[in-house]
């Protein structure tokens, strides 16, 4: 038995020392997020990258302060100063106007957002798509 020990000892020996191998010849580890943008930026997607994380960002503010809304509406574009977001319904565009100063104020200080002063509600028209 103690033939198979040895091999099985020389076996993960050399598997540790191709590992350590692997990981000096690689580098430091670097988080994926942490790449993500100059690797957009290379591929000219910067701006298409910089639109998704503020549309994010504002589906997680209204999540959070205005959960009424939450899933009915998304944010479109930033406009100038205004955020323009679509709600599904009339009854959610309205739940949106009642909380837009404190979704404007969580937008403008989460690190996604924009520096916006207003959030511009439209209501999709019926039958439309809203590409989700």
């Amino acid at each position: 038995m103690s033939g198979t020990g040895e091999r099985r000892e020389r076996h993960e020996d050399h598997e540790d020392r191709e590992d350590r191998e692997a990981r000096r010849r690689r580098g430091p580890m670097s988080r994926i997020g942490d790449l993500i943008p100059d690797a957009a930026a290379r591929l000219g997607l910067a701006d298409e990258l910089r639109r998704a994380r503020a549309v994010a960002a504002f589906d997680r503010i209204v999540a959070e302060r205005a959960p009424a809304a939450h899933g009915a509406c998304r944010a479109i574009r930033v406009d100038g100063p205004a955020l323009v977001v679509e709600a599904d319904a009339p009854i959610v565009a309205q739940e949106l106007r009642l909380h837009a100063r404190q979704l404007a104020d969580a937008f403008r200080s989460a690190p996604a957002g924009a520096p916006i002063s207003e959030i511009r509600v439209t209501v999709r028209a019926r039958g439309s798509s809203s590409g989700r």
